[in-house]
């Protein structure tokens, strides 16, 4: 489950890394702890080459009654069990909330870093899962999207969901058994929002993978609170679950939240 990420990166850098643009005036801010019902930066397979501000927690069109579908298993109604050698068919694409969306609205979610709890406590002892090279920062998620119109008012509600997989090695120390589908190269993010790409295409990119180039640490449990949306909430109470080496700067390191450093370089004496 992924319900909970983290939105900072400046708009400038987020239309530089996908190439994209802000059209209009976007309210767009920093959230520290992206929860279900806030409008949040996406990319959409209809206009591929602008940002959309879009609610999270999905909306099927067809639904009477307001709800926040926050997740959508890759795996559909198979894999109940999350067994990590799973190769079978991916159900998601027959889930009626989900098979529109995954053959015509797909979508990439922006992030910096995503939350995720213990598979018993949950969010009551959440980690920060980050990517150890704050070079790779936004990254993208498999997302996909909805519009409801409200019957009487004509309002329409545009929402996504984020598609999970089996966790890797990583998120299976925290431990927690379900990861965001994470795009790790810009082909399948092209791919992904490709209208002609084919079922067998988008399923083998759903496909669960390591968490290489991430890490993860301990934050305390305010982090439930949906009002709360700053820095403070990411500060550290404990070690990463992989130590961090600095192998240029390596002396005086001060780690910091999301893997970020600061560092003294030091000149060698060789006399």
């Amino acid at each position: 489950m992924c319900g909970r990420y983290i939105v900072v990166s400046k708009l400038k850098k987020i239309e530089r890394i996908f190439n994209v643009k802000f059209k209009g005036n976007i309210p767009f801010t920093q959230n520290f702890n992206v929860s279900p019902g806030d409008k949040v930066p996406i990319i959409t397979c209809d206009d591929p080459g602008e940002i959309k501000l879009y609610r999270f927690g999905l909306r099927p069109f067809w639904s009477k009654k307001s709800m926040y579908l926050i997740n959508a298993r890759s795996e559909g109604d198979n894999n109940k069990d999350n067994d990590l050698q799973y190769h079978g068919i991916l159900g998601i694409k027959n889930k009626p909330s989900f098979r529109k969306p995954f053959r015509s609205q797909r979508c990439l979610v922006l992030a910096d870093a995503f939350i995720e709890g213990t598979n018993n406590e949950k969010l009551n002892k959440p980690f920060v899962v980050y990517p150890i090279d704050k070079l790779d920062r936004p990254f993208a998620m498999a997302g996909l999207f909805d519009h409801y119109i409200d019957e009487n008012s004509g309002e329409i509600t545009s929402s996504f969901t984020i598609i999970t997989t089996t966790a890797g090695s990583l998120l299976r120390l925290i431990p927690h058994s379900r990861s965001p589908v994470i795009f790790d190269n810009r082909e399948d993010e092209r791919m992904w929002l490709d209208k002609n790409s084919s079922v067998v295409e988008l399923e083998n990119i759903l496909r669960p993978s390591e968490e290489i180039n991430f890490n993860a640490y301990p934050i305390d449990a305010q982090i439930k609170n949906p009002r709360l949306k700053g820095h403070e909430l990411i500060k550290p109470i404990g070690d990463r679950l992989i130590k961090e080496y600095d192998y240029v700067l390596h002396h005086d390191i001060e780690l910091m939240g999301m893997g970020m450093t600061t560092s003294r370089r030091r000149k060698l004496d060789h006399n």
